[in-house]
């Protein structure tokens, strides 16, 4: 089953959200202490993934340009326009409280080797072995996210389980059309800038920078075409 990776780690986000919503009553200073934590390790998890490029220069334009596009067409203030809609659907009782718990723990989420690599292992080899790690890792990191943002993180799940369903759908049939050797450049590439991105996000989530992560998302897409355009022009 293609798709069998993809729903373990949806439902392991659940889980944990559940999980972490009886955990609220964990002391503030704990709390903090907790994200801060959290925080050093998704900044350390995002420089290991930057240092995978062969070809920095492929993700210097991809942020650039993605970064243009995505400031254009304004993509993290519509996910934090879908977060506050889900507030008012939900009741929440803390303005932005789920808005940033469901923007955060989405970019968490979907923005990370293994979210890709685990997907291309499912559709090419049949392979959820990462994505299962990745479920477990989500899982643990979905309990802390809960308890120091809020139960907004149980809504990440849809958008992973939408990306990673769609790629491990695609990968399915790439090895068909897509030589090797440009698969593992669009790896190592895509791995490098999103490796930025989750860099990013640790430094937001530290206090430290207030970086709109997600209107570098394109980026991804935009390294994937200059891999391609530099594949068969070189």
């Amino acid at each position: 089953m293609v798709l069998l990776g993809t729903v373990v780690n949806g439902l392991a986000i659940m889980i944990g959200t559940l999980i972490g919503t009886f955990s609220r009553r964990i002391p503030e200073r704990m709390k903090t202490t907790i994200m801060q934590g959290l925080a050093l390790v998704v900044a350390v998890i995002g420089l290991q993934m930057a240092m995978k490029s062969e070809q920095f220069l492929v993700v210097i334009g991809s942020l650039v340009v993605g970064g243009i596009l995505g400031e254009y067409w304004d993509l993290e203030g519509k996910l934090k326009t879908l977060g506050r809609w889900i507030e008012r659907k939900t009741g929440a009782a803390s303005e932005g409280s789920v808005a940033q718990a469901f923007v955060t723990a989405t970019l968490v989420y979907v923005v990370g080797a293994m979210a890709i690599l685990g997907a291309l292992d499912s559709g090419l080899r049949d392979d959820h072995s990462v994505l299962f790690t990745k479920s477990l890792i989500d899982g643990f990191t979905a309990i802390m996210f809960t308890a120091t943002l809020g139960y907004g993180v149980l809504f990440s799940a849809f958008p992973v389980m939408i990306y990673q369903g769609f790629i491990a759908l695609f990968a399915s049939q790439i090895d068909r059309f897509v030589p090797q050797a440009l698969l593992d450049a669009f790896i190592a590439e895509v791995t490098s800038a999103g490796g930025i991105m989750i860099l990013a996000i640790g430094l937001n989530l530290l206090g430290l920078t207030q970086i709109r992560v997600a209107n570098f998302l394109p980026g991804l897409l935009v390294a994937v075409t200059l891999v391609t355009c530099l594949y068969f022009i070189l």
